[in-house]
């Protein structure tokens, strides 16, 4: 299995993913091409938009393939997660490596006589009706759902295939769609041991008395059955989430001090998830990162370190320290702080009041979202920060105004290729930084490249998130390079 791979200087992470090569009989699927792709399944209504950033209306696109083919033997899994999502040029996968793009050319474009224009588009529309690059490139991975709950139903599918009883995780963690900071503050119980991935659900009191059907599927899939780690319990609901009439053993966290919005309800939430992975560890943390409240990009890198680390998440204003989180830092004074985001985002006097309690501090800043990504990934202060500056690692984009999407994806920075969450913040345009950064880490080999090392980039969202074309430049930029004549 793709996942399965660990990460060694002997052994790339992709050592197991088999190379494609192209049919060389392409007449038989030329000849299905020119019966043109069944009609797509119309697509759910939207939910209601989340406070913050805006989110996307929800668009055709498949999710079939996205366990499938990262394991083919958990295929029918997803058929029941995403039923009646049918295939269509944004199919989408978190598939192991899939064969190159055919090139098959329509024959009514080629009958046009248009020249190599017309060649080339029908080659390209023909290329994404059969989905390649939307869903898998050799060197990226697309978890491409349309919503925020459907993405976070896929990954956790993907990390935990759960067709066997140890392929199950011990317990999920379910949060209102409407809660980006609470997402990305429960990401921390992602991290081992109680590895719980999250999962999106309606929210009591709110009219949406039940779960997104992604998450409904995936629960049923996944069967969390309890463990140590976990207390017992099959599940945790945050912030009053719904939990749906067939899950059994989950434990309500809602703290006091939380109500229905805003920075104290952001707070006090996170400050219960740090009191609840204490308690279900039995240990203090080994640091704490304070994110921006109002500013959910410069917040949502937070949600990929702490589902590796298991650092607990607080929230603080602009000029604000929330008597919640004060109150998490005071039990743990001597415990260092990262403050993530610029003096923009978290003014000098906030640090002034967390360093008066007794804690240590440091800021890690960019001076935009896309720059403080890439400063946390690129940080390191003893046991804290990622400190990828050379090849060999896993990495996560998705949009800098999809903090959902990053609280989504952060199962995938504590299995697998795990790596830090970098942005972008154009659907069709990498920006220049991340272009850059990944050129400074680009892999490389002399004479074997089995013996090298290799980068892969998830892809988080569909093509109105992040489109083929930079999909294709990021593939690209992870490709490993032979270096020199040898």
């Amino acid at each position: 299995m793709y996942f399965s791979t660990r990460v060694a200087a002997d052994r790339p992470i992709n050592a197991d993913v088999p190379d494609g090569d192209p049919p060389e009989d392409a007449a038989p699927r030329a000849e299905a091409e020119a019966k043109g792709p069944e009609a797509p399944a119309t697509p759910p209504a939207a939910g209601p938009e989340p406070p913050g950033p805006k989110r996307r209306g929800r668009v055709p696109g498949a999710l079939l393939l996205i366990a499938g083919l990262v394991v083919v033997a958990v295929g029918f899994i997803l058929l029941a997660v995403l039923a009646g999502r049918g295939g269509g040029p944004n199919s989408d996968s978190t598939a192991r490596g899939p064969a190159p793009a055919p090139v098959v050319v329509h024959e009514k474009a080629a009958n046009q006589g248009q020249g190599e224009a017309a060649e080339e588009a029908a080659a390209a529309e023909a290329s994404e009706e059969l989905g390649y690059p939307a869903f898998a490139t050799d060197n990226t991975t697309r978890v491409g759902g349309s919503t925020a709950a459907e993405n976070a139903a896929a990954v956790a599918l993907a990390i935990f295939p759960s067709t066997t009883p140890k392929q199950r995780p011990p317990a999920v963690v379910l949060v209102p769609e409407e809660e980006w900071a609470a997402a990305i503050a429960a990401a921390v119980l992602i991290a081992p041991p109680v590895r719980a991935p999250l999962l999106f659900s309606g929210q009591v009191g709110l009219g949406e008395e039940a779960a997104p059907e992604a998450t409904e599927e995936a629960l049923a899939a996944l069967d969390p059955q309890g463990s140590k780690a976990t207390g017992g319990a099959r599940g945790f609901a945050l912030g009053g989430a719904v939990v749906p009439d067939s899950m059994a053993g989950v434990e309500a966290i809602r703290p006091a001090g939380a109500t229905d919005a805003g920075l104290e309800n952001a707070a006090a939430n996170a400050g219960g998830i740090a009191s609840l992975r204490e308690r279900l560890t039995g240990s203090p943390p080994n640091a704490f990162v304070v994110a921006p409240y109002q500013d959910p990009g410069f917040a949502a890198p937070a949600a990929a370190w702490a589902a590796r680390s298991g650092d607990p998440v607080l929230f603080a204003a602009k000029k604000v320290l929330p008597k919640e989180t004060e109150e998490a830092l005071q039990r743990h004074a001597k415990v260092p702080v990262y403050v993530l985001g610029p003096r923009a985002a978290i003014a000098d006097s906030v640090l002034g009041k967390i360093k008066k309690l007794g804690n240590p501090i440091k800021r890690v800043a960019g001076s935009d979202p896309v720059g403080n990504a890439l400063a946390l990934a690129r940080y390191h202060d003893g046991a804290f920060g990622w400190d990828v500056n050379d090849p060999g690692h896993g990495f996560v984009l998705a949009r800098d105004d999809s903090p959902l999407n990053a609280a989504a994806a952060a199962a995938l920075s504590a299995a697998g290729t795990w790596g830090p969450l970098l942005l972008t913040d154009s659907a069709d345009t990498l920006p220049d930084e991340v272009r850059s950064y990944l050129l400074d880490v680009k892999p490389g080999y002399t004479t074997n490249p089995t013996r090298a090392y290799y980068n892969h980039v998830w892809v988080i969202g569909d093509q109105e998130e992040i489109d083929v074309k930079q999909q294709a430049e990021v593939n690209e930029l992870a490709e490993l390079a032979k270096i020199g004549e040898g």
